[in-house]
């Protein structure tokens, strides 16, 4: 008997130990009682009832990406497209998502594909290549409103690429290369023109240099001229000064007339007007000089 009764209690332990659950933390756990939904289990320490509950499903409440492959898509103006898309989803009642649908990611795939496809048709080539965010957002409200009977919280929808044919995406390269072209040389023109501005406010500046050292030249040499007339008039006054000083007489001041008269006349005038005084002066000094000259003829006829 003893050993029956251990047996049965290893055999209790044993089931018990067996239906034990601790559930991690982002995770949820769905139990079904005789085939029918009990509970959704939390975060933490749980035992079921052995051969009456079982876990259903374990589900993960974490944030979850779906990347799908291309779908090929007509746009407006009749251009097929191979898009792909990414849905960031995350399940918010773990009964909804066990039994809501059957295989929730191929629906949300199809749903998608569906999806996208009837927004691109309302839409030009020009527009889907320039309205990503407002293509993205339009998917997301209407997948998260088909996704949420199924317990499934749509966050985000992103269109990771979108390929043109072939000769619409060669078509595509030229006009970007055209319009780095153009870019390029409106840079390089605009270029140009800094360095022709740059080059004008040089010569602006070195003209302004040059006036200014001839400026200051023409300064320096009227200064130069000034002084030296100031010495000239200075001396000048200063001779006067002297002269006045010596008292000259009448006869002096005469002869210095005639020295004065005789240095002009060795100039370059071709017209002198000589004064009565200098005039009488000068007929003296001719009628010495003559008498002189007769003495001297007389001396050598003796």
């Amino acid at each position: 008997m003893s050993i029956v009764i251990i047996v049965l209690i290893l055999l209790v332990a044993f089931i018990l130990i067996r239906n034990i659950r601790i559930v991690q933390q982002a995770k949820a756990y769905v139990i079904e009682r005789l085939g029918a939904y009990k509970e959704t289990w939390g975060v933490g320490f749980h035992i079921k009832v052995p051969f009456f509950e079982r876990v259903a499903k374990i589900v993960s409440l974490k944030e979850q990406v779906a990347d799908f492959p291309p779908q090929p898509v007509i746009t407006k103006d009749n251009v097929t497209m191979q898009i792909d898309t990414v849905v960031y989803f995350q399940i918010t009642d773990p009964k909804l998502y066990t039994y809501g649908i059957e295989q929730p990611m191929v629906a949300i795939e199809n749903l998608a594909a569906t999806t996208l496809r009837n927004i691109i048709g309302d839409l030009e080539l020009d527009q889907c290549l320039t309205s990503r965010d407002i293509i993205n957002t339009k998917m997301r409200a209407i997948l998260d409103e088909a996704t949420d009977p199924w317990g499934i919280k749509v966050n985000r929808v992103e269109l990771k690429n979108i390929l043109p044919p072939k000769e619409i995406q060669n078509a595509m390269e030229k006009q970007m290369k055209a319009e780095r072209e153009r870019r390029e040389a409106i840079l390089r023109a605009e270029g140009e023109k800094r360095a022709a501005i740059l080059e004008a406010e040089g010569e602006k500046e070195s003209a302004i240099l040059r006036a200014d050292a001839k400026k200051q030249q023409q300064i320096l040499e009227a200064e130069g001229q000034a002084e030296a007339i100031l010495k000239v008039q200075t001396a000048t006054a200063e001779g006067i000064r002297l002269i006045n000083a010596a008292a000259p007489t009448d006869a002096v001041i005469r002869i210095k007339a005639l020295e004065s008269f005789a240095s002009a006349a060795n100039g370059r005038a071709t017209k002198i007007i000589i004064p009565s005084e200098i005039q009488g002066l000068a007929g003296l000094a001719a009628g010495i000089v003559e008498a002189s000259k007769d003495e001297s003829a007389a001396a050598e006829g003796k």
